[in-house]
């Protein structure tokens, strides 16, 4: 895969304050602001993890780095390709929550182009010229729901360590055995949690 994900949660009602195809602008405007600090040639690159701005827009936004994934999007979608040969053979309560979870993030899977979903990335733009590049919006809601669903998957998920083993697996790749698939989704986790915390969205953009 050839796309990058840069992950962003921020302030809905900064971003509210102005008309639905002016909010995603006024993010990236934000974003590659010089002050922020996040351009900084000499500061030493971040190998994951969150960073935050500086300047006058600090206070409503701030960028997750997924950990070895260098900002590609990459491993998500291999998540998303291991997941869908994995979850025929999960229990089906644990395969309805990681559906719910992967699917309201970064997986395309079977019945998720739903109202709800819709109504988030509507929240930006109905104008699909200007949405290009958006690959995951989460409201503050949806963040909610996602954590919780989280939550409870978290202590359950070795469960699918044996059956991950047996038809995910790729010694070569992006995920190539469970524990970097698990790894991913507690990024996924951290990032529903602070966004959660501070009562904020989540945006996923390719640039």
């Amino acid at each position: 895969m050839g796309l990058d994900l840069t992950t962003l949660i921020a302030d809905w009602s900064w971003l509210g304050e102005l008309p639905a195809r002016e909010r995603l602008p006024r993010l990236r405007d934000a974003w590659y602001d010089d002050e922020t600090g996040l351009w900084d040639r000499d500061a030493p690159a971040a190998d994951g993890g969150w960073e935050w701005p500086r300047g006058p827009h600090g206070a409503y936004f701030g960028v997750y780095e997924f950990p070895g994934t260098l900002g590609s999007f990459g491993p998500h979608f291999w998540a998303g390709e291991a997941w869908e040969k994995v979850r025929d053979h999960a229990d089906p309560a644990l395969r309805a929550e990681l559906d719910a979870l992967l699917g309201g993030l970064t997986w395309p899977g079977p019945g998720f182009e739903d109202e709800k979903e819709n109504e988030d990335r509507a929240f930006f733009t109905h104008d699909p010229e200007v949405s290009y590049g958006l690959l995951v919006v989460c409201a503050p809601q949806r963040v909610r729901e996602l954590l919780a669903i989280w939550e409870r998957l978290r202590p359950r998920l070795d469960a699918l360590r044996a059956p991950f083993d047996r038809y995910a697996a790729r010694p070569q790749g992006w995920i190539p055995d469970f524990d970097s698939f698990v790894r991913l989704l507690t990024g996924w986790g951290r990032v529903l949690a602070e966004a959660a915390r501070r009562g904020w969205g989540i945006v996923g953009v390719s640039e």
